[in-house]
């Protein structure tokens, strides 16, 4: 791994919260580069790595080989803290986690990270229920430029507050990746961008599935890279790749999987019925995004995805991101839906205008307490947005965002 910059995250205190207040397993996913190692080693006493070969060895000699390496005979305030990074490419990693948790959760804390996400390994018959908490860790957001603890449960929202010039623009320009974003140095950002983009496909999903066809996939990258923020129509890309419907299906929910990017999908009350509806497909990283209206809504999107992700990892309800689309091709981009009811709608523009009818019409439609006409390039006013229930306004984008995660 590069070195990079030592900084404090939002994460670093939902780690402190879990491991003060949990005896479960912390498991810590993320896209490749976020900063999950960095930020968790920080909050370890131990450190072994499926992909340093004296610890695979120690690994593979079973948990007490592996508990080895913590002084369990010395009196402490409180436990020692293991973290196994990438320990999910172990075929039996599941097991070795049970047998550990099970026989040392009362004198350790132990914390999972990797770089592909855990929550697709640990579907079906889980035998590690109940025996840890999942986080998500993203990208910096303008938020968490503005705040590194945690948000009141009493009201998630953040106070609205003025971001730096510098760290939006940095933002904006080089993504929210830790090492590009703190660096901030063009020439660094675009061959860090097409470095990461390679380990992406040569290693990652080339070392973990079964995908043979990579020139292909690389093919479907290169579309992909070309359509965020646009719905997909999986038989158009097919066709652009010459491979099946489902080959496709399959792909971008593997692209998924390893963070190049994510869907939404249009909501509607009835669920059946939005998983019939094209999604919506958007980057992970918007730095090299060229259409700035495509960049915007990209941009927004990331943050709202980390906010929705980050408060149902804290435990505050139950939180989805979708878009609104009618057969009249009224479209409202963005809905975030907590605990089953729309909370607040989502425009995105690039300059000030008129307030969209699409969100004064889906307002009225869902009874959704907020709707925001988000402004890119809208000067920050210092006001809170979720003051009060209203009906559509238009807020900058440096206020709206400075109030989520």
């Amino acid at each position: 791994m590069v070195c990079m910059k030592i900084v404090k995250r939002l994460y670093d205190a939902i780690l402190d919260e879990h491991l003060a207040t949990h005896r479960q397993m912390a498991f810590v996913s993320g896209p490749r580069q976020v900063g999950k190692t960095t930020t968790c080693r920080k909050h370890a006493d131990s450190y072994v790595n499926w992909d340093n070969i004296d610890d695979r060895e120690r690994i593979l000699g079973g948990p007490a080989k592996i508990i080895e390496q913590v002084d369990l005979n010395r009196l402490s305030k409180t436990a020692p803290t293991m973290l196994f990074d990438e320990l999910h490419k172990h075929p039996r990693w599941k097991q070795l986690l049970k047998g550990i948790f099970d026989t040392y959760a009362d004198q350790i804390h132990i914390m999972v990270t990797g770089s592909s996400r855990m929550d697709a390994y640990r579907r079906g018959g889980d035998s590690l229920m109940g025996r840890y908490f999942f986080y998500r860790m993203h990208p910096f957001s303008v938020a968490e430029t503005l705040y590194k603890e945690l948000p009141d449960s009493k009201r998630i929202v953040r106070s609205p507050k003025k971001v730096k010039k510098q760290d939006f623009d940095a933002l904006w320009n080089h993504g929210g990746y830790p090492e590009p974003f703190l660096k901030r140095d063009p020439r660094f950002s675009r061959r860090w961008q097409s470095l990461r983009g390679e380990q992406l496909l040569r290693e990652d999903i080339r070392d973990m599935t079964q995908i043979q066809q990579i020139d292909h996939l690389e093919m479907l990258v290169k579309l992909l890279s070309d359509r965020s923020s646009g719905q997909l129509v999986y038989s158009n890309l097919a066709k652009h790749v010459r491979v099946s419907v489902d080959t496709i299906r399959r792909w971008i929910n593997v692209l998924s999987s390893f963070h190049l990017g994510f869907l939404i999908r249009p909501w509607f009350k009835n669920i059946s019925r939005s998983l019939r509806k094209e999604p919506k497909w958007f980057l992970r990283d918007w730095a090299d995004i060229d259409d700035a209206g495509a960049k915007a809504e990209t941009f927004v999107a990331c943050h709202l995805l980390k906010a929705v992700e980050g408060w149902a990892d804290i435990g505050f309800g139950k939180f989805q991101l979708a878009y609104l689309r009618d057969k009249r091709q009224r479209e409202v981009d963005f809905v975030v839906v907590r605990d089953g009811k729309p909370w607040f709608l989502i425009e995105v523009k690039l300059q000030d205008g008129t307030i969209s009818s699409a969100l004064k019409h889906y307002q009225e439609q869902t009874k959704a307490p907020f709707a925001f006409q988000v402004v890119m390039n809208a000067d920050y006013v210092d006001a809170d947005c979720f003051a009060k229930p209203r009906r559509a306004i238009v807020v900058p984008a440096r206020t709206f965002l400075s109030q989520l995660l």
